[in-house]
């Protein structure tokens, strides 16, 4: 199994009422729940770590996974609310309420933390899950407790989520040098002030820097090699790193590629049909509306 540990969340999107009252609507998201449904649907051995509520939004939660086949069975569960982000529209841009105090995702503690058998191949971790107390130093937790399992990590940055900037560096820094594989932007390298060649020289085996329509730059000791991206027409973005990332492992997974003695030890040759899945099931995601990952047989 790849366990995707991270957010889920409810996004509350505006809608309209029949009788033309504004309403909002529930639906699941968060970019590590994302990237657990894109795994799920490619066919991989996928399940979820977070905190999750038994209340009527983490029923939403735990539906959702398990209609994309992703195995829910190590999630920590509590009585505790579903957070929540309200999502409002203006000139088409979005801003967002969060209610996340006190929360069964941000609650989640050490000693919600699974005990993992020899099936459980890889941790991913990201996302707006490691940024806020306790959850966050949970995950960083768990991460130094992968054992021999290959960690992948897509730190996501968003700084206007940081309220202790020089805890969420201290946390994210272990974290990443404890990881096989970094999927990261431009603009994450920016605000960590670090570069490819110093995440492989602590000890990273691959570095994937995604760069939208031109592709993406597969960064290991052996040197660099671009993967294209495929051509389509947008509608939205939203989920196409998630897509990307799950792409990725499932890749790695149906190689025989997913251990860190073979990344470790792996041409970037060899890696290349998991970026090119990676790259093809994104391309889907934001050929239409949402976080709406492909199922296999899209492909």
């Amino acid at each position: 199994m790849i366990l995707c540990c991270g957010e889920s969340l409810i996004d509350m999107l505006p809608r309209e009422t029949t009788a033309g009252e504004p309403a909002f609507s529930p639906y699941a998201g968060g970019a590590v729940m994302n990237t657990a449904i894109a795994l799920g649907r490619l066919g991989a051995p996928a399940g979820y770590f977070g905190g999750v509520s038994d209340d009527l939004f983490g029923k939403i939660l735990t539906d959702t996974l398990s209609a994309s086949r992703v195995d829910t069975s190590l999630c920590a569960f509590s009585s505790r609310p579903t957070t929540l982000a309200f999502v409002t529209l203006k000139d088409g841009h979005a801003t967002y309420a969060f209610y996340d105090e006190n929360t069964a995702g941000r609650m989640l503690s050490e000693d919600d933390i699974p005990a993992l058998d020899a099936g459980t191949k890889a941790l991913f971790f990201g996302g707006i899950s490691l940024v806020s107390e306790p959850a966050a130093d949970t995950y960083a937790a768990f991460c130094d407790r992968a054992g021999d399992r290959v960690v992948m990590i897509d730190p996501n940055i968003r700084p206007g989520f940081i309220t202790d900037e020089p805890r969420y560096r201290a946390r994210l820094s272990a974290m990443l040098k404890r990881a096989d594989i970094v999927k990261i932007s431009d603009e994450d390298m920016a605000w960590l002030g670090t570069s490819p060649e110093a995440l492989l020289k602590d000890g990273t085996a691959l570095v994937l820097v995604t760069r939208g329509a031109d592709g993406v730059d597969m960064h290991s000791r052996e040197g660099m090699k671009t993967v294209p991206a495929q051509k389509v027409t947008v509608v939205d973005t939203v989920g196409a790193g998630d897509t990307f990332n799950a792409g990725f492992l499932a890749g790695l997974d149906r190689n025989d590629m997913l251990s860190r003695e073979k990344l470790a030890a792996a041409w970037l040759d060899d890696l290349v049909l998991a970026a090119e899945l990676g790259v093809q099931a994104a391309a889907i995601t934001v050929s239409r509306a949402g976080a709406n990952p492909p199922w296999e047989d899209e492909l």
